[in-house]
């Protein structure tokens, strides 16, 4: 049955109309959700044109540059837009390297650690656990149900000791280099510190004992960094809003870690623009996410209320779409969960791991659970986590990215339709 002659139907008794609003509400849904073809089309473009920009560094001229391509992504009717900026020291690798036995291995410096000047420490190398001056530590591979592992173990107990330096052999899903967040940026700590790829283990450790020296050698420059936000306003302003968010920086190009959320975003913005939602909905897009989250920090410092306040928050984590990997869910409360389960069994999908209740989930979606927002975020598993191999199209699943996306955007309608 058409939607007109349902209407026609039900239309002159008093009684029905409370059921004729919800029922309309539900077929307004339907419609907004785009179709596969041209959603996949319209994730291609988005995805490639991300990766295109270059390493998404925050502060850097290629995720200011970014920042203003999404900006100009969301301008359409009833999307007002803003770039809203906030202050911070960006760190500048100078000079970052080891030199052994008459080689030079390059690293990256742990951005929330200390440094060096140009001549570095110099001393014995050796494991944790022994008496060297600079001693390596190896990092724990990237889980998806173990939230920031990779950051404990022997690499916080390294950082905690008394070592001229530190050189961590990043570990990941194949040799390489894959870099550590820096939760800590604002308030750096432990020894200098160096990370280096896990090609040069076997190597490294055969120097046991032998003298070494470690530069960590860094600029400082004060700049900006630039949120992404928008709103769209709802026909009653007397509702709690709909928060809809995403991290867009990071290490490399990122494809799959960020381009993935970032498309589902500007799906959910679509959607709801194109519907008459109830309440207002924002959004955000937050750079600084690889340096302590600065960046919802800066979003939540004007808007101090917004976590608690918020009829609902959806926050779109990392690796959305990544090929064959299962996701996770923090959710709550259950009315979110049966939301989020129902959008993502309608597109085939399921919830992989559902965390415990209660637990603390990674990134900015930590953020939005200690300011006791009533909340679900998701975040998929990855086998190239801050790795240059993120990159399009090997490490995105459009198919699986156009299914996450027509679920958000199905969850974020029927919480934005809401009048209660």
């Amino acid at each position: 049955m058409r939607r007109r002659d349902f209407v026609t139907l039900l239309g002159g008794a008093a009684s029905v109309w409370p059921f004729l609003a919800s029922t309309q509400s539900r077929l307004l849904a339907m419609e907004q959700v785009p179709s596969s073809d041209r959603l996949e089309q319209r994730l291609v473009e988005a995805i490639e044109a991300y990766d295109a920009q270059g390493n998404h560094r925050t502060a850097t001229s290629a995720d200011t540059a970014s920042a203003e391509w999404l900006a100009r992504e969301i301008q359409q009717p009833r999307v007002q837009s803003t770039l809203e900026s906030f202050k911070l020291s960006r760190l500048d690798p100078l000079s970052c390297h080891l030199r052994i036995a008459g080689r030079r291995i390059e690293g990256v410096p742990l951005f929330d650690g200390t440094f060096t000047d140009a001549d570095g420490v110099h001393g014995t190398l050796g494991p944790l656990g022994s008496d060297a001056d600079i001693v390596w530590v190896e990092t724990e591979p990237f889980t998806l149900i173990e939230p920031r592992k990779e950051l404990g173990g022997a690499v916080a107990e390294a950082r905690r000791g008394p070592h001229k330096g530190v050189i961590i052999l990043t570990r990941g899903s194949r040799p390489g280099l894959f870099l550590l967040n820096a939760p800590s940026f604002k308030a750096p700590f432990g020894p200098p510190a160096i990370q280096i790829s896990s090609a040069e283990s076997q190597w490294l450790k055969a120097q046991e004992r032998a003298e070494i020296s470690l530069v960590a050698q860094v600029g400082r420059t004060t700049t900006q960094a630039v949120n992404v936000t928008a709103r769209i306003a709802g026909s009653d302003t007397g509702l709690a809003p709909l928060v809809v968010t995403t991290p867009r920086s990071g290490w490399w190009e990122c494809a799959s870690e960020r381009g993935g959320g970032l498309a589902c975003w500007l799906e959910a913005i679509r959607t709801l623009a194109a519907a008459a939602p109830a309440r207002d909905c924002l959004f955000a897009a937050f750079s600084g996410h690889e340096i302590g989250f600065l960046g919802i920090d800066a979003y939540l410092a004007s808007r101090p209320d917004l976590t608690k306040r918020a009829h609902a928050w959806i926050h779109l984590g990392a690796n959305i779409g990544a090929p064959q990997q299962p996701n996770q869910v923090h959710v709550s409360d259950a009315s979110l969960e049966d939301s989020i389960i129902a959008a993502l069994q309608k597109e085939g999908l399921r919830i992989d791991h559902k965390a415990e209740s209660g637990s603390v989930p990674r990134g900015e979606a930590g953020t939005i659970h200690r300011g006791g927002a009533h909340y679900l975020a998701l975040v998929c598993g990855t086998e190239v986590f801050h790795n240059t191999a993120d990159r399009w199209p090997d490490a995105v699943d459009v198919t699986m990215v156009a299914r996450y996306a027509k679920s958000f955007a199905t969850c974020a309608l029927e919480l934005a339709l809401q009048r209660r």
